[in-house]
């Protein structure tokens, strides 16, 4: 095989490589410009919503919603441990009151003896 036909086939490589890089980067310019349509068009639905408004008679003890973030970690642990123990003492209650209702004996451990 002559020399120059070596050159001519890493020509074509070349030229099929290159060629192949820029459809690639069409492909991944088309599809970039999608998303930030796409983007935009999120931004817009979601510029026109409205801060979120309190409403007035809201209890001035019960904070804001989102005020979590800045609360401090005892207080929210307190939240978290009375709210646990009040949805468990309501679930007792249930518990008690389905099994008087069905005639069932109680157990001991959901007897209130305060």
């Amino acid at each position: 095989m002559p020399w120059w036909s070596w050159i001519l086939i890493w020509v074509a490589l070349v030229a099929l490589s290159l060629l192949f890089y820029v459809l690639l980067g069409i492909r991944l310019f088309r599809q970039f410009m999608a998303t930030v349509k796409d983007l935009g068009a999120a931004g817009e639905k979601l510029g026109h919503v409205g801060p979120m408004d309190v409403p007035d008679d809201a209890d001035p003890a019960t904070p804001p919603p989102g005020a979590a973030v800045f609360a401090s970690p005892t207080l929210m642990r307190h939240d978290y441990e009375a709210s646990k123990s009040s949805r468990r003492e309501m679930r007792r209650l249930r518990r008690v009151q389905r099994k008087k209702d069905r005639g069932q004996p109680q157990a001991l451990g959901d007897l209130d003896f305060t």
